[in-house]
């Protein structure tokens, strides 16, 4: 059963024609990935379909009662919101549904930080949680998600996987994690002016869909080369100055125009538009790069790493791998030699040169505009040992004439991050630290940037969500907390999988659903006051205790990228406080 359908839909602002005449719907239980180039009106395209936003023709039909909630990519609470507020914020009675309240939160692991704690004080990772509880509470047929992916970390991201693979409800799913779509979605709808009607809609998965997507891409461009062909043919007679004369020399020279619009549409719409990534070098290269022997690094009583050994030569390719708060940013401040270490000693390069593109760290001002965050004076920027214009640089990344003066404010997140990479392309390195470079990058840009960074001759330092941009990169992954060792990233998922974990991530608890609806009929009577069922309480608070250790784990990451010690000693001594109390509590329990 169709649960919604788009008919010949059609989309502009000002003069720009986003697509026209798009048709297609999507069926109860349906995993849908949609994709497409930046700027190709994916989100406008799915605001439509949650009636956020009309079109300009065409229409949207949903069958009877439906419902549609739409996850945004950076969903917005209000500052006061608790969890328990935000969780139930859609519902029409939150205090009348207090159970299937606290059942989502129980769900989706969020109970660790008390029904009062505050959103606005949550990391990214589980703000993206609680909006996802906001949404399924309301039952959903249909749940739309942009890019969810983004600023999640491995495990949280596997975690969703799993989630929504088994859930019942249909789902259309912005992303351009590939192994994410490989492994959820069982349809690939593809927005692309080059597709016939803007669209490709291929009923399999991801690798299912890359191939026809190739295929229609040759088959494009053997269709423009006949109509080159045969343009050619027809431009040579008129210029033999024909007569249109006769009924069938005048039909040729009609149709001989006809050839020529049809040429000049094929090839606008075939044309490839894609950035061109290419890092500069320094000219030396030596040998060693970054040598680091018997590293030690504690925070407090925890220590990150020691004995740790790592050498970092020309066309090193390591990944760290690691849930938030795990050390990943403590060791690349500790190999920049910005954070001092407890042991041992790192040597570098003479005059190293490092260029660094650091997640969180907004090197773009946005009251500026395009040209002049790239050259703030003159009209030439220094590119691989040459002066070239700066409006010619800009092209490669894909910004033009009607771009340049743009205020930077008004990019979209991919036109940012491109600029950012074209920042950095500016900078000689011999080692490139790249933090979570691919966020909103659509797929095409992704692959340049991997073609790149292969052809990179010095070494590469990688962190990042996109596990297939990883394996594709990294010859090597390290594992953080443990500092294990892996030959690429589906071989270290593999033993994460096989490594024994205290919660089942992503999976419902009966029993503890339960005494939560109990907690929430209790307190629907008895108001705010303290519970007293203490073994429950003991209960809760086992089961959530790794959530919360994770979340003070984020905490911790967050003030070492801030160089707060003072901060990072405090939440060091509360980590230390629940390692303490998550063994009484198992000691507890299990001599029940």
């Amino acid at each position: 059963m169709h649960l919604i359908n788009l008919n010949d839909i059609s989309k502009s602002y000002g003069a720009r024609t986003l697509y026209h005449s798009v048709s297609f719907g999507i069926e109860s239980g349906e995993k849908v990935g949609f994709i497409g180039p930046n700027g190709v009106g994916k989100s406008t395209l799915v605001k439509i379909i949650a009636g956020e936003i009309l079109p300009d023709q065409g229409s949207v039909t949903k069958s009877q009662g439906a419902k549609i909630s739409l996850l945004e990519q950076d969903p917005q609470f209000r500052e006061s919101d608790s969890i328990f507020d935000a969780v139930g914020e859609k519902l029409n009675d939150p205090l009348e549904q207090m159970a299937e309240i606290y059942q989502w939160i129980s769900m989706l692991e969020l109970g660790a930080f008390g029904e009062d704690f505050l959103v606005s004080k949550l990391s990214g990772g589980w703000r993206k949680r609680v909006a996802l509880a906001r949404e399924l509470i309301t039952g959903p047929d249909l749940l739309i998600l942009d890019e969810p992916t983004n600023h999640l970390d491995v495990s949280s991201i596997l975690w969703l996987e799993e989630f929504l693979s088994r859930q019942s409800f249909a789902c259309l799913v912005i992303t351009h994690d590939r192994p994410f779509l490989q492994r959820v979605c069982k349809r690939i709808i593809d927005l692309d002016n080059r597709n016939p009607n803007f669209i490709l809609d291929i009923k399999g998965d991801y690798l299912s869909y890359s191939e026809a997507k190739q295929s229609l891409l040759s088959e494009n461009s053997r269709h423009q080369d006949v109509l080159k062909n045969k343009l050619h043919r027809e431009r040579e007679w008129l210029s033999r100055g024909p007569q249109a004369r006769q009924t069938k020399q005048k039909a040729r020279i009609e149709a001989a125009g006809e050839l020529e619009e049809q040429f000049s549409e094929v090839k606008a719409r075939n044309l490839n538009q894609r950035a061109q990534i290419d890092f500069g070098e320094s000219e030396r290269l030596p040998k060693k790069l970054i040598e680091a022997k018997g590293l030690k690094k504690s925070f407090g009583s925890t220590e990150l790493f020691s004995d740790f050994n790592l050498l970092i030569r020309p066309q090193t390719r390591l990944g760290l791998l690691g849930d938030n708060g795990s050390g990943k940013s403590t060791l690349i401040q500790c190999l920049l030699g910005k954070i001092p270490v407890d042991a041992g000693e790192i040597t570098f390069a003479e005059n190293l040169q490092v260029s660094y593109f650091e997640q969180g760290k907004e090197t773009l001002e946005d009251h500026k505009t395009v040209l002049q965050n790239i050259c703030p004076e003159g009209d030439h920027v220094h590119f691989q040992g040459e002066f070239i214009h700066v409006r010619s640089y800009l092209e490669r990344f894909l910004f033009y004439s009607h771009h340049i003066d743009q205020l930077v404010s008004k990019l979209s997140g991919g036109e940012r991050a491109r600029l950012r990479l074209a920042q950095l392309m500016l900078k000689k390195a011999q080692v490139l630290i790249l933090d979570e470079p691919t966020n909103d990058l659509d797929m095409e840009t992704l692959e340049v940037l991997e073609t790149s960074l292969e052809q990179f001759h010095g070494a590469i330092i990688l962190v990042s969500h996109d596990r297939y941009f990883m394996d594709s990169l990294c010859r090597e992954i390290l594992s953080l907390p443990e500092m294990e060792r892996f030959s690429g990233y589906f071989q270290w998922e593999n033993w994460k999988k096989s490594q024994p974990d205290l919660k089942q991530v992503g999976k419902e608890r009966p029993s503890s659903q339960v005494q939560l609806t109990k907690n929430a009929s209790e307190k629907s009577t008895v108001g705010k006051t303290e519970q007293k069922k203490v073994s429950f309480k003991d209960k809760y608070e086992f089961e959530n205790m790794e959530a919360t250790i994770a979340e003070l784990e984020e905490n911790l990451a967050t003030a070492e990228e801030k160089s707060d010690y003072t901060q990072m000693a405090d939440i060091q001594q509360k980590l230390d406080e629940k390692f303490k109390r998550w063994a009484e509590l198992e000691e507890l329990i299990n001599n029940k």
